[in-house]
């Protein structure tokens, strides 16, 4: 394959940009921002560091960020596998997005800014459940947020696709193709129940 590594040449194919995907930057939460944010329980967390890139899901069963202010989000880091790929590339280079998900709606909510990590206690009580707290949380200062058209959505019919994970393998398949004694069928008929407890 030929590269395009020439700016000139790749504005030449695409020429200017959409006026209305300019002048819908903000650079704060605005009312609709807001609302938008406080209805999504589901983000892509990206990062950057000295390895390469990283993105992550990060879930919650209410708003998954809190609005600090109307030019910081936080969000919790709950327990998962340690590898903490993302804090990590948070400590060595700020810049993060967003991308936030709302079940059903075909527009997503982007944010770009730069993060920093903080265990003060103060801010890890904010997300407290059932007496536990996660071990850090991410401090998200808006640098600039709009929202993204719907094409992607429309175009893959995510929304109204039936279930199609017999598609793809599991996650217990994956673990198999590199331990071959690894009981794939227990661990993905029990992950389930298995990871209630572990949420937060």
């Amino acid at each position: 394959m030929t590269p395009i590594s020439d700016e000139t040449a790749l504005e030449e194919l695409y020429g200017d940009a959409v006026p209305a995907s300019l002048s819908k930057v903000m650079q704060e939460l605005t009312p609709l921002y807001r609302q938008w944010i406080e209805a999504s329980r589901f983000l892509i967390l990206s990062t950057v560091g000295p390895e390469g890139t990283d993105a992550s899901p990060r879930g919650e069963d209410g708003p998954v960020v809190d609005i600090y202010d109307s030019k910081t989000l936080l969000l919790p880091d709950w327990k998962g596998n340690n590898r903490i790929d993302s804090l990590r590339n948070i400590v060595r280079d700020p810049r993060t997005s967003l991308l936030f998900v709302v079940p059903g709606c075909n527009n997503v909510v982007r944010v770009n800014g730069r993060a920093i990590l903080t265990a003060d206690s103060d801010i890890l009580t904010r997300f407290e459940k059932k007496g536990i707290q996660p071990k850090t949380v991410i401090a998200v200062t808006i640098e600039e947020m709009y929202f993204q058209c719907a094409k992607a959505f429309l175009r893959s019919r995510l929304w109204k696709s039936e279930d199609e994970s017999d598609r793809v393998p599991t996650a217990g398949m994956f673990v198999k193709a590199v331990h071959e004694d690894f009981d794939a069928e227990t661990y993905d008929s029990t992950y389930e129940e298995n990871a209630k407890p572990k949420m937060w």
